[in-house]
């Protein structure tokens, strides 16, 4: 029995070899197969080319692999980890407190919302009820930042396919939000201002001047995008009909935001599972209707009209009141204290050099970033640091239409359409 059992043993490896040898054989690509075929093959144009990762119009360190044969798009495979940084291994060494200058780093178009994310996570861990005016600050933010990450989209859209101009008017447009963010945070990107507990300082004197300069002059300069891009022959054929996606293949492969809307699918987290203060806002869900380039770009057009209504509302109804919560747990002192308070210096020593402590729990706290959902999932152990942190980056689950919305088409629609994706890397690879 000994000696069968090693020969059935023996073939059953044998036998095992032979399957993964088979299998080898049957993933061999097919341009491999079509440099061994006969000369007069039509497999034999296929080839296999590199779109990136030093590409301009991959929007960053993006690669893909592409099965071309001619300028039809047979295949084609993102391939990602270029920029990878590891922050959310970071984010377990560093302590609650110091989250926000770690996540802002990611999504480097519209960091507030990696702020929000991270912080709403925190403060649903420490029980936090945070003042009305900082939820309001947060919104109004947040909204800002839509905007000016839609402007950077339309400028850097229209640059891709061959209208120049607009990126310069995208780029002047998104100007000006940022100097209003560099009013308020005192830094134009990477803010480090949404944090567990409220805001980092509360809105500067002569904010509603400024923010009331954007609201008069940004809707002329839309309609002047509508003129360029919208009804202009050349810019349609280009986008309508490119890079179709129903809304059954978007939700199979886990997209949101504006690639999700554009199928007809109302989605938005900020209505369907509201945050913040978006119930007392009034605004609508832009939708498109065929799931292709020209409404992806439309909704984003559209979106930055209705985040303009939200801010104009918060411009109007800003409540008075504290812009971080009143808890000496996980506030540091105000900073004139400290020159004139040894309690308050060491308190304000300990919870920068130790942070706080969070309560034992897991949670999951969601948000509608320009992007899609952008989630984050935090681990306590009872310490100042989080045990585990986890980031659901849109554009990194956004990415998976690629391949879908790429095949079949022309090696230029595949610059559209991968523009009308809108990945940002920095939060693909983190």
């Amino acid at each position: 029995m000994a000696v069968t059992d090693k020969v059935d043993t023996a073939a059953l490896i044998q036998h095992r070899r032979d399957l993964v040898a088979s299998d080898a054989v049957l993933r061999i690509s097919e341009a491999e197969a079509a440099a061994q075929a006969s000369p007069g093959d039509p497999d034999d144009e296929r080839m296999i080319i590199n779109m990136g990762p030093q590409h301009p119009s991959t929007h960053g360190v993006l690669r893909i692999t592409m099965e071309l044969k001619g300028e039809v798009v047979m295949r084609s495979r993102p391939v990602i980890g270029y920029l990878h940084t590891g922050m959310e291994k970071t984010g377990e060494d560093l302590t609650f407190l110091q989250g926000p200058t770690n996540v802002t780093r990611m999504d480097y178009a519209s960091p507030l919302f990696t702020e929000l994310a991270f912080s709403l996570a925190t403060e649903q861990l420490l029980g936090l009820e945070i003042p009305e005016r900082a939820t309001w600050i947060r919104m109004l933010m947040t909204e800002l930042n839509r905007m000016s990450s839609h402007l950077l989209f339309l400028a850097t859209n229209g640059m891709d396919l061959g209208a120049v101009g607009v990126m310069i008017y995208g780029w002047k447009e998104r100007e000006e939000v940022l100097r209003f963010f560099e009013m308020v945070t005192g830094l134009r990107m990477n803010h480090n201002y949404i944090r567990p507990g409220g805001v980092a300082a509360d809105l500067p004197d002569g904010w509603e001047d400024a923010l009331a300069k954007i609201l008069t002059e940004l809707p002329a300069r839309l309609d002047e995008f509508d003129v360029l891009m919208t009804g202009q022959p050349i810019w349609r054929e280009r986008t309508q009909g490119v890079g179709v996606l129903t809304t059954a293949d978007a939700i199979a492969l886990g997209a949101t935001g504006p690639l999700l809307r554009s199928t007809g699918d109302a989605w938005d987290l900020r209505r369907d599972e509201p945050y913040l203060a978006y119930p007392e806002v009034d605004f609508d869900v832009v939708v498109g209707t065929y799931g292709d380039t020209f409404d992806r770009y439309a909704i984003r057009l559209n979106e930055i009209r209705e985040s303009m209504r939200i801010v104009e509302h918060c411009l109007h109804n800003m409540p008075m009141g504290d812009y971080r919560v009143d808890d000496r747990k996980v506030t540091p002192p105000p900073r004139a204290r400290i020159d004139q308070s040894m309690e308050a210096l060491i308190h304000h020593f300990k919870l920068f050099t130790e942070g706080y402590s969070v309560p034992e729990g897991e949670v999951y706290a969601a948000v509608e970033s320009p992007r899609g959902e952008l989630g984050c999932y935090l681990v306590s152990d009872g310490s100042p640091k989080p045990l585990r942190m986890h980031i659901r980056g849109p554009s990194f689950v956004n990415l998976q239409t690629l391949p879908h919305l790429l095949q079949g088409g022309l090696v230029a629609d595949a610059v559209a359409i991968i523009s009308s994706v809108d990945p940002i890397m920095g939060e693909v690879d983190r």
